[in-house]
């Protein structure tokens, strides 16, 4: 039913006659073409950035698990794996992904894993963050908070901050 393979037997040895007759059953078959099973097993290949060109605006959200690349204006909150905020970039709206680069202008709230401000970065709003990165010449206003999940939509700082306990009401005394 299953044969030996010869792949991990040693080679000829000197003197040894190389052209041996072969028996079909002991011969691996070898496949003509790239076995089909191969490519599925493979991860696929990650799509390019999608690219907003500077000569475009769009008044809306974003949304997607790529990677995105902003050179135009956009009106709206973006969230993605990859944000590349470009030189020529205006973002008015929070600004959600696992990595955040910004060389151009952001208006609004900055939540990311890795948020990196380039030397012509202009952010106005707070970043909240696991890792930042703040380059030479880069201007920001805002707070910089660092938090283990910047990316929880749940709360609006990213981590759990304890809220004020509340002070028990007093009971009214019971009349005797």
């Amino acid at each position: 039913m299953f044969s030996k393979s010869r792949i991990n037997e040693p080679g000829p040895k000197q003197g040894e006659d190389i052209t041996k007759p072969e028996t079909a059953a002991a011969k691996p078959a070898l496949p003509k073409t790239p076995a089909p099973d191969f490519s599925q097993s493979a991860p696929k290949a990650k799509p390019p950035a999608s690219v907003l060109s500077s000569d475009l605006t769009v008044v809306g959200n974003l949304k997607t698990s790529g990677d995105i690349q902003i050179e135009g204006t956009v009106e709206g909150d973006i969230r993605a794996h990859l944000l590349t905020v470009g030189e020529t970039a205006m973002i008015k709206g929070e600004v959600i992904a696992d990595d955040v680069v910004v060389n151009g202008r952001v208006v609004g709230r900055v939540r990311g894993l890795k948020v990196r401000l380039t030397s012509t970065a202009r952010v106005e709003g707070d970043i909240i963050h696991k890792t930042i990165a703040i380059e030479s010449g880069a201007h920001f206003e805002g707070s910089v908070q660092r938090a283990d999940d910047p990316l929880s939509i749940g709360s609006k700082a990213g981590g759990a901050k304890p809220q004020p306990a509340k002070a028990p009401e007093p009971t009214p005394a019971k009349p005797a």
